[in-house]
């Protein structure tokens, strides 16, 4: 069976979210996380909510060509790893799209999350194209549509993908809510084109 015959489309309106539950062929995920786990170098990064500087519920890390700015935070970006080239080459290959950056987090247990938002950042450009790889423990996947409120969601599996498209990320928001059941440890990978011209300078 084709690796393109396994996509189910999450999203009913408003944008795509197209989920494969295994993209990676005959590589292990299992021996992807352990090598990911232990070659990235990860980091803990503060943000401000309602005025105080907390650490974020995550660890997380920004490889590729050019830096990149989300809630505030600015991230340099490390050289590519050749983990991370083949598996942007994996995203490459089911999305159509091309990347030159990714952002991992280390969700280490199920007290790890990551809140409502969007990647709608400027230097994204209008329509991104976000292609999200899971390894590791099972985490539930939500998205959120900005006026209907509609939630759709979806457990991802350990070697999964889900490629935001169109207007996804103007239509609806995601997250990864905290699961305190779960003490096993997942990455995630967003693979993204960041558009160096729209990078705003302040």
């Amino acid at each position: 069976m084709s690796l393109f015959d396994d996509s189910v489309e999450l999203l009913p309106y408003d944008g795509s979210a197209v989920y494969w539950e295994w993209a990676l062929g005959e590589r292990s995920a299992a021996a992807i996380l352990q090598r990911l786990i232990d070659d990235i170098d990860w980091e803990q990064r503060s943000i401000v909510m309602f005025g105080k500087e907390v650490d974020q519920p995550r660890l997380n890390s920004w490889y590729g060509d050019v830096a990149y700015t989300y809630s505030g935070i600015t991230m340099t970006p490390r050289p590519w790893l050749p983990i991370l080239d083949d598996l942007r080459d994996v995203c490459e290959s089911l999305s159509g799209a091309r990347f030159n950056s990714v952002l991992l987090n280390l969700y280490r247990d199920g007290r790890d999350s990551m809140g409502w938002h969007a990647d709608d950042e400027v230097e994204l450009g209008r329509e991104p194209v976000i292609a999200s790889m899971s390894l590791g423990a099972v985490r539930r996947f939500r998205l959120r549509h900005n006026e209907s409120r509609l939630v759709v969601d979806r457990d991802l599996a350990s070697g999964s993908l889900v490629v935001m498209s169109g207007l996804c990320q103007h239509a609806w928001k995601h997250e990864v809510p905290k699961q305190k059941t779960i003490t096993e440890p997942r990455v995630n990978l967003t693979f993204r084109w960041i558009h160096p011209e729209l990078i705003t300078r302040g």
